[in-house]
Formats: structure tokens, sequence, C-alpha cells
């Protein structure tokens, strides 16, 4: 800088600073339609079903669908059988049935798991879908073994265990949001709807009256997922 420039800023000042730009509006966030953890429990389960056979008699049925404590040998089915192994209380879980299964299972974890995620966080909501995953897989595992000793068995697939332990969350967490059913297309109280399907399940259960669905899978689902509720709300055992 030259003594000309020092002194025309002594007489005149320095110049002036350029305005800073106000800070852009902060509005409310919009919540995604779409919340991590849900987009990739549906990614995985979509690519889980494009990668499975057709087939009960695939290695990956053997190995990953949840099968009866010990099978009796001498009980004979139309394709192979395995016993259980630990991982199947989880992998089960990304097995389904056909398409319809999966189809169902995923909108449902869409319509309800979002909120809830949205509620909880991502960290806290994948550990509650695992949770209640485990929990219908253990209930299911018992009722499956008692079903092989009478000769038949079957393996269990599929994520409705931690599907309706999310239903049962919203039910919980939004008792008075109304749910328009499809048939009778008629809206109803969160709350309501989960205590009709859970009373449902259990009739269908006790009474065999529906086959091929893993009703004490549901409501294990239901069960392990309120159980976690009342923890997170007032601790063990359920202290106000």
């Amino acid at each position: 800088m030259s003594w000309h420039d020092e002194d025309r800023i002594m007489r005149e000042g320095p110049p002036p600073r350029r305005p800073e730009p106000p800070p852009e509006p902060v509005g409310p966030r919009v919540p995604s339609a779409f919340p991590p953890v849900v987009l990739s429990l549906i990614a995985l389960n979509v690519l889980v079903f494009f990668l499975q056979p057709g087939s009960l008699g695939s290695p990956l049925y053997q190995w990953f669908a949840l099968w009866p404590l010990e099978p009796p040998t001498s009980v004979t089915v139309p394709y192979p059988t395995s016993s259980f192994q630990p991982w199947q209380l989880v992998t089960y879980g990304f097995l389904h049935g056909g398409t319809l299964h999966l189809f169902v299972n995923m909108f449902a974890l869409w319509m309800f798991g979002t909120p809830l995620e949205h509620t909880w966080g991502s960290r806290r909501f994948l550990f509650f879908f695992m949770f209640c995953v485990v929990g219908a897989g253990l209930i299911q595992l018992f009722v499956a073994s008692q079903a092989a000793a009478g000769g038949a068995i079957y393996p269990t697939v599929g994520a409705s265990g931690g599907v309706f332990g999310i239903l049962l969350g919203f039910g919980m967490l939004f008792p008075n949001n109304r749910i328009m059913l499809l048939i009778p297309p008629i809206p109803m109280k969160a709350k309501y709807f989960v205590i009709g399907y859970g009373a449902f399940e259990l009739f269908a259960g006790v009474t065999g009256s529906i086959g091929g669905i893993a009703h004490f899978a549901h409501l294990g689902g239901m069960l392990f997922g309120f159980f976690l509720i009342q923890y997170w709300r007032r601790g063990f055992p359920f202290r106000r």
C-alpha cells in the first residue's frame, strides 16, 4: 500500500463493509415418507425375496427359516426338513412365502412404522422391531415344536411378528389416530383396531380355524412389543 492510499484512508475512513446476507428462514422440518430404517428393512426384505427360490427344499429355507426343535425323523413330509438353529430367530423374519405375504407385511411396516421411527428415532425403532421379531420367533418356536411332536412339521417365515409389534406400538403411541379399514371401508381409532385384531388372532390361533398362518407369532410380536414399551415408559418391573 502506498502512502497516497494511507493518506486517503485516514481522510475518508475505511471503506464500508458489505452487509451480510440475511439468514435463510428456517421452517418446520418435513418428516420423510421413508425414514432410513423403514426404507432399509423394506429394501432388504424385497432383495431377499427375489433371491430366495420357491421350493421349501432349498438351502435358503433349510438354513434360515425358523424350524422346530428336533423334529421327529419318523414323520414323512413332502419336503426336506431341518432343525432349529439360534440365528433362525432373526433370519426367518426376512423370508416370505409369496408376493402377497411380502406386500402386506411391507405395506404395514411402512404405514405404521414410519410414524414410530419419526417419534423414537431410527436406532430405538430398529431395536424395537428386531426385539419383536425375536420375541415372536420364541413364541412360534414353542408352538411349532409342540406341533412337530404331533407329526406336523413346518418352517415359519415372514416379518409378521415384527410388524404386529409395530402395529401394537402404533396403537399405544397414537391410540386416537383413525385408520381406514379396507373391508369394511370404515374409519376406526387405532386402539380399537389393535384390540380387535389381537382378539381375532387369539381366536384364530386357539381354534385353528385359519391354517397356514402363524397366529401365535403375531401375538408374540404384540406381547413382546407391549412389554418393551411399558419398560421404556416406567422401567422394570413397570414401576410408576
